[in-house]
């Protein structure tokens, strides 16, 4: 999701979804270009006769399923599941509540969800909606107190991470879960404020590290869970820079993350690399160099070809605020810099949010209709071969993740 949640990450908590509820009202449908199979001239000579009926052919538009959150026809957030085809949508949570935040196992398909402060579990078509966390009713008055948030299934199917008054973990196996990292909350003057709030984001590949947002009254950042160990590595040397949030991108063998920022606020724009071992920032591009110039990156990818592919521009430093500057597809060397080409002619300047192939051969990106919609939008997908030009494939989506 996008981040100008910053500016306050309690308001985050409280309001993420009404600042910026999906623009469809109705279920998605997509509009891919089909394929058409190529008819052969009759043969003059009588052919044998082999089968009646040709089996029709199944193209894989999608290396994986695509879930995503969009609204039903009462206007209520629901999970949603783009098949491989890039065709065929189906809808699998009817909540009488919006669901304000969801993840999906890729063992099995399985979605955990969040809606009216309780954490449920349905399968891969739907089936089996069970409660496994319930919350209690929300406290109006201070937000982060007990509002559940940001499952996040393990690879392995066997756990979820939660937010829930600090970073929780549940058990499939047992049904029960537990607190590993409480919230620090403190009163002053009578009044509640969130000293470090704790909330899962994603796991490497193997399960052995999470990396969680820290959430403060004002503000947030990011650090490395490692579950096995009860261990906590926090980032050194990120002074000004945007590293949270989910916008954060693995190495494959989870030696570091990536992150980069596209706007200048709170924080200022770039693109960073953090050591899982140690929490040491690395800054790839510095988005202030003093050239006169800002540099801005965002959705940066380590793909398996050893290369880093990420949205980037460079504007004049005018002195003015930027949000969400107008950015292009790029391809360089590990470091952000070298050999660095722009590979697309468009730019995106209202880009929300993106998921990358795992091959990095594109990239799903949900660009909004217009700049004050600040999640989600419509479904582009971008091949990161240039020659090849953009398919649209759902009029909104926000939230996306692969499924199996």
């Amino acid at each position: 999701m996008k981040k100008q949640i910053i500016l306050a990450f309690t308001a985050l908590l409280a309001g993420m979804l009404a600042c910026a509820t999906p623009v469809s009202g109705t279920e998605p449908a997509a509009n891919v270009e089909t394929i058409v199979a190529s008819t052969f001239a009759a043969l003059t000579v009588p052919a044998p006769e082999i089968s009646p009926t040709p089996q029709p052919v199944t193209v894989s538009l999608l290396p994986h399923s695509m879930y995503f959150l969009n609204n039903d026809g009462a206007g209520l957030a629901q999970v949603y599941r783009l098949e491989r085809d890039g065709k065929a949508v189906t809808q699998l949570t009817f909540e009488p509540a919006a669901v304000d935040d969801y993840d999906v196992s890729m063992t099995d398909g399985s979605v955990a969800f969040v809606t009216n402060n309780q954490l449920f579990t349905v399968n891969a078509d739907g089936s089996s909606r069970s409660m496994i966390v319930d919350g209690g009713v929300r406290d109006e008055n201070n937000f982060f107190l007990n509002n559940i948030t940001s499952p996040v299934w393990s690879p392995n199917g066997q756990t979820i991470a939660f937010g829930y008054k600090g970073l929780n973990f549940y058990s499939i196996v047992s049904g029960q879960f537990n607190n590993v990292l409480a919230d620090q909350v403190e009163e002053q003057a009578g009044f509640l404020f969130p000293r470090e709030l704790y909330r899962p984001e994603k796991y490497t590949a193997d399960g052995t590290k999470l990396v969680i947002t820290l959430g403060y009254y004002e503000g947030a950042s990011s650090a490395i869970y490692y579950p096995n160990g009860n261990a906590l590595v926090r980032m050194n040397g990120a002074e000004g820079a945007l590293i949270c949030c989910g916008n954060t991108n693995w190495a494959a063998d989870g030696s570091a993350f990536f992150a980069g920022y596209d706007s200048i606020g709170m924080f200022g724009p770039g693109l960073w690399r953090v050591d899982s071992a140690t929490g040491i920032v690395t800054t790839l591009i510095n988005g202030d160099p003093g050239n006169g110039t800002f540099n801005f990156a965002d959705a940066p990818y380590l793909a398996p070809d050893g290369q880093l592919y990420f949205f980037f521009t460079s504007l004049p430093n005018n002195n003015e605020f930027v949000d969400r500057a107008p950015l292009q597809l790029v391809r360089s060397a590990a470091d952000g810099v070298t050999n660095r080409i722009i590979l697309r002619p468009e730019t995106y300047e209202n880009m929300n949010e993106s998921l990358w192939a795992p091959d990095a051969s594109f990239v799903l990106a949900a660009v909004a209709p217009i700049r004050e919609v600040y999640q989600g939008g419509r479904l582009d997908l971008i091949y990161t071969d240039g020659q090849k030009g953009v398919v649209s494939l759902l009029p909104f989506a926000m939230d996306m993740k692969w499924g199996p």
